[in-house]
């Protein structure tokens, strides 16, 4: 089985997929756009695409590729992300005077590096910038990437565990060509589009109260081509083709001016 991520191989979504799947093979991808065409395409059977970070928030370009194209989700997993300080060989804490990294590890371990003193800068990737720094070869410079990636270049591990905050996961959505159809507790992913006038997301969110259907997420995204005009992407408790589900999705569908069921899928009880 051929698993599609994003970014080098040592990533953390590479991690993800590690862990989500089991042993498979990766296949490492430059941008979101190449991870969602691979699976597509049928270079990749399935890819794992973050969705969102508990400190950081959504990964909006990820939502809007899930809309784009015709897959279906058909699973999630919670990653705690624990970064490290990385360097070449040799190097101690004191030579270290720059540290690169994505700007979002970047942003997460903010107070440790000022607190140390660290300029930091921002690269394409965490895996990358361990790369980046072996081939570099550079004594002043540490990168911030996972264990993983350090071990598969290599490299020194100055300290774990740097992150700024330990409350730091990232949500990842598995997306395959064919729908899964649940078997356990379930949750169902959906977009919908709505008329811009007074109480038609009252009316939207109505249809899931009335019947204690548990909404774990909401999210709402431009509508590409039309100003101040919005997509609702929902997440709640339940599959589509049970009872309660699917009277929800047709009252709903009476509001909705597009609806679309992006997958269900099992639940993630960690």
């Amino acid at each position: 089985m051929k698993v599609s991520f994003q970014g080098e191989p040592g990533a953390y979504s590479e991690q993800a997929v590690f862990n989500y799947f089991g042993n498979v093979e990766t296949v490492p991808c430059e941008s979101f756009d190449v991870m969602f065409d691979s699976v597509v395409s049928g270079g990749s059977d399935a890819a794992l695409a973050p969705i969102e970070n508990s400190l950081a928030g959504s990964i909006h370009q990820n939502y809007d590729l899930l809309l784009r194209h015709d897959l279906h989700i058909v699973g999630e997993y919670l990653l705690r992300v624990r970064h490290c300080l990385i360097v070449n060989p040799g190097v101690k804490m004191e030579n270290i005077k720059k540290a690169i990294s994505h700007p979002q590890a970047l942003g997460q371990c903010a107070g440790y590096l000022r607190s140390h003193g660290i300029k930091a800068e921002q690269v394409y990737d965490t895996a990358g910038s361990v790369k980046m720094l072996k081939e570099s070869g550079v004594l002043d410079v540490a990168a911030i990437a996972s264990k993983r990636a350090a071990e598969l270049y290599g490299m020194q591990i100055l300290e774990e565990g740097i992150e700024d905050n330990p409350e730091n996961y990232t949500r990842f959505l598995a997306v395959r060509r064919e729908a899964a159809v649940p078997e356990s507790e379930a949750k169902t992913s959906i977009v919908f589009t709505l008329k811009n006038v007074p109480g038609s997301l009252f009316k939207a969110m109505s249809v899931f109260a009335l019947r204690d259907i548990d909404l774990t997420k909401i999210e709402s995204r431009p509508l590409q081509g039309k100003p101040w005009e919005y997509l609702f992407y929902i997440d709640f408790i339940g599959a589509a083709h049970e009872e309660t589900t699917k009277r929800a999705l047709d009252h709903l569908s009476e509001y909705a001016m597009t609806l679309r069921v992006l997958g269900s899928y099992p639940r993630f009880k960690g």
